[in-house]
């Protein structure tokens, strides 16, 4: 039996386990895939200071984010088809979170609808993730939707206007459910406990959106209307519409220039996350963490930060945090866990994450995570 200690053991596992189109759709980047890879490798260049004689007793993680008590400064970020790395994925990473004290994001692209994951949590307050489609009066449903099932923030995702091209996913065909072709069933039929568990399940295609948009009844008319619905259009006026719509706490996503960070903070957002789509839309942007400091110096005492990208470890985070960061998504790497183990493999992750980051904490020299900022990082290896 392989024994599980890292995030890259469950990436290991969840590749044997998952197609290889959905496997691919988690694991890739666009085009080069420069930005994708950076943003993992750039946390590694970050150094730390190692602090010895410092009273590593009452150590603690918890903190807040957006006004919210969380175990640690961690979030499941929103990832599409999550529910196509194992079945009914969404309902149980969400369930791993609440079980573990931190926020749970659900994608609009989501394989579990809305609905499925308030009655899989118990109605447990979740985060709704919200792409801006040209079908304005399916987002006024959405959102109504999202307020019904107790959704206790709205993740606004501004950088997908346009989609980026992920070569891995052209060439794989993907599609959900995946295509019976010949390639497709030989694949599938070397990943049993995947195909056991789909046909287990009747939550196979996009249930946000399916038997919710007029016209739209079955995969087919799906990917016609989700290839036309993504608004080249969308600005900031829009963010306003939608702010006054939802009425809570709004959260922006894909935040990567200061001049950005600071339209976000007059827009009346409670929180922006720098983020780059995990290296899937611009490739050869920067890094997320290489950004985040700028954007912190820009407007970081007047409206909260939050990052994704390239975050594999408790280390990644405690990193982020030292750099002004107030919370961190993860979304690969609870990916991996999904694929590899189902919902234990999601819990497995962030248990993973937590035991880094408190120890970590207490080799600089901290105990509280509260406290941690630039001072636990040699000078001269990370961002300015």
């Amino acid at each position: 039996m392989t024994v599980i200690t890292s995030v890259e053991d469950l990436r290991v596992l969840a590749k044997k386990r998952v197609p290889r189109m959905f496997y691919d759709y988690a694991d890739s980047g666009s085009w080069t895939e420069s930005t994708y890879r950076a943003n993992e490798s750039d946390f590694q260049k970050i150094k730390l200071r190692q602090r010895i004689l410092v009273n590593m007793e009452n150590r603690s993680t918890a903190t807040t984010m957006i006004g919210q008590k969380v175990a640690m400064p961690v979030a499941i970020a929103p990832t599409g088809l999550t529910g196509m790395q194992h079945a009914d994925g969404e309902i149980l990473a969400a369930r791993a979170a609440k079980d573990f004290g931190v926020p749970f994001t659900l994608s609009t692209m989501s394989i579990c609808s809305i609905e499925d994951v308030a009655e899989g949590t118990n109605h447990h307050p979740f985060w709704f993730q919200l792409y801006v489609m040209k079908d304005r009066d399916f987002i006024e449903r959405l959102i109504e939707r999202a307020k019904r099932a107790n959704c206790s923030a709205l993740v606004l995702t501004l950088d997908l206007q346009i989609l980026g091209q992920r070569h891995k996913d052209l060439k794989n065909g993907l599609s959900a459910p995946p295509k019976m072709t010949l390639a497709n069933m030989i694949d599938i039929a070397t990943k049993p406990r995947w195909a056991l568990g789909m046909l287990g399940t009747p939550r196979r295609q996009f249930g946000n959106i399916v038997g919710h948009v007029k016209g739209v009844s079955d995969m087919s008319k799906l990917s016609e209307w989700t290839a036309s619905q993504f608004d080249p259009a969308l600005n900031w006026n829009d963010v306003e519409w939608i702010k006054k719509l939802w009425g809570g706490k709004l959260i922006l996503k894909g935040i990567q220039d200061p001049e950005d960070a600071r339209l976000a903070l007059n827009s009346g957002a409670d929180a922006l996350i720098v983020s780059n789509h995990g290296g899937r839309q611009l490739d050869g942007a920067e890094s997320s963490i290489q950004c985040l400091p700028a954007i912190v110096d820009a407007v970081g005492k007047q409206i909260e930060i939050h990052m994704d990208g390239g975050v594999r470890s408790g280390q990644d985070v405690l990193k982020a945090r030292a750099l002004g960061a107030q919370g961190c998504y993860i979304g690969r790497a609870f990916l991996y866990g999904l694929g590899a183990m189902g919902g234990p493999g999601v819990t497995k992750v962030l248990e993973m994450l937590h035991k880094e980051l408190d120890l970590t904490m207490a080799f600089c020299g901290r105990t509280d995570v509260e406290t941690v900022d630039k001072s636990i990082l040699l000078p001269g290896t990370y961002p300015v």
